[in-house]
């Protein structure tokens, strides 16, 4: 069924394409609006527009779905999670062959070290610096080391760019993270696969390796797929933002690291231990908790509940409630904070306020509470969203990129300042 519709201005009609998606989504198609009536649109947030069309991902909020090209988020809820396979099939739209899968695989731990002279950087940072800071500013230091990023002529390039960028940002974040503890910096060990390698990097010391668990690295492996990519949220939005302007695809994923920075954003599942600390040193009882939380005039927040895109139960948080029951019963968990998580996550889904809402745990609850366990320091929590969402930021950089008909961003605006008026001396003013 063909979908017109018309806009009437002042007593001018005009026809307004309608544009529909593969799912059934349609959108009003406004690109000659101000052509033809002079008008722009004001959306605050851009919460009613579509910036893009894009093949990656597919979010019905209502329904609770979550597909990565075109499969559904709980298909990698597998034995083995493998956040690399994750990272081609977003990055290239196509789940990759064995022999593919192994070529990017060894592309990665080839690539996994940083130049030396990047160690200097760090140096140059306070011990205090935080790690988002120092990830943002790193990767961008990247190109410095790397100018081939400049100018990727073709599709083996991009890959060895894209596998680079995946690879380094795990051990940018290690470094940053012992740096700041004053810990000797570890050296990747390309014998050990993505997850393990990070951890590895994290907590092993020169005279004792770190012994990775095989739950916790596939908790991680699967933290790291159900981040990879959401659609157009405000980092992606950023990458897409600045790589518009043909800005590289280090530059551009830098701006993303630093969008995510903010609490608004990435700072979800941070912002859910903070509450738990402060629910522990206040001696609350969960109980009391959730009816503060119902209660709109006691300022207290439930923080890990609910969702804004999601209004039904966020697909990534029912995939991680099961992994994280795993690691709590593998690493035998005695943590006064994540027994107030899981009692709070316990009374939530069985209080008639929360299920009529539909304020259900998110996926900030569950991946803010595995990190803790595995040791994690909330402070990288940020860090830890950035590498699992690097794959979605390369794919929509790349789709943008492949697009012929690209414009470089730039947004209008409602003009409410002063209206003309001369330039007053210094010796005539009030």
């Amino acid at each position: 069924m063909a979908h017109k519709a018309t806009l009437t201005i002042d007593g001018k009609t005009v026809e307004l394409p309608v544009v529909e998606g593969t799912e059934g989504e349609l959108a009003l198609d406004i690109t000659q609006l101000r052509a033809q009536t002079g008008l722009i649109t004001f959306d605050p947030g851009y919460g009613n527009t579509g910036s893009c069309k894009s093949a990656i991902t597919f979010i019905d909020g209502e329904k609770g779905i979550l597909r990565y090209r075109g499969i559904p988020i709980e298909q990698f809820d597998r034995p083995k999670p493998d956040f690399l396979e994750t990272a081609m099939l977003v990055i290239f739209g196509q789940l990759p062959n064995k022999a593919d899968l192994e070529r990017f695989r060894g592309l990665s731990g080839a690539n996994s070290y940083l130049d030396e002279n990047m160690r200097h950087h760090f140096e140059g940072f306070p011990v205090s610096a935080p790690p988002m800071a120092q990830l943002s500013a790193m990767i961008n230091a990247l190109s410095c080391f790397h100018p081939e990023v400049f100018k990727l002529a073709n599709d083996s390039s991009f890959e060895s760019a894209a596998a680079g960028i995946i690879s380094k940002i795990r051990t940018i974040a290690a470094y940053s993270y012992r740096r700041s503890k004053g810990l000797p910096l570890m050296y990747p060990n390309s014998n050990l696969r993505y997850c393990a390698n990070f951890l590895h990097m994290m907590f092993s010391m020169p005279y004792k390796d770190h012994v990775v668990e095989p739950e916790i690295e596939d908790a991680l492996n699967l933290i790291f797929t159900l981040h990879a990519d959401h659609e157009q949220n405000c980092s992606t939005s950023t990458v897409r933002m600045v790589g518009s302007s043909k800005a590289n695809l280090f530059a551009s994923v830098a701006s993303g690291v630093c969008a995510l920075w903010g609490p608004l954003h990435g700072g979800a599942n941070l912002a859910v231990i903070d509450m738990l600390e402060e629910i522990h040193r206040g001696n609350m009882k969960p109980e009391r908790c959730l009816e503060l939380a119902k209660d709109k005039t006691s300022g207290f927040k439930l923080m890990g509940f609910g969702h804004r895109v999601y209004k039904n139960y966020d697909p990534r948080a029912k995939i991680l409630k099961k992994t994280c029951d795993r690691v709590f019963a593998k690493m035998g968990v005695h943590d006064p904070l994540l027994e107030i998580a899981m009692k709070l996550e316990q009374l939530a889904l069985k209080d008639p306020y929360f299920i009529e809402k539909k304020l259900y745990p998110n996926v900030d609850f569950y991946s803010g509470i595995i990190m803790k366990a595995i040791g994690i320091p909330a402070n990288m929590f940020p860090v830890m969203f950035s590498i699992g969402r690097l794959p979605g930021w390369i794919a929509q950089w790349k789709e943008q990129h492949d697009e012929q008909s690209t414009k470089i961003a730039r947004p209008r605006q409602v003009y409410t300042g002063e209206k003309i008026r001369d330039y007053v001396p210094m010796g005539k003013r009030k």
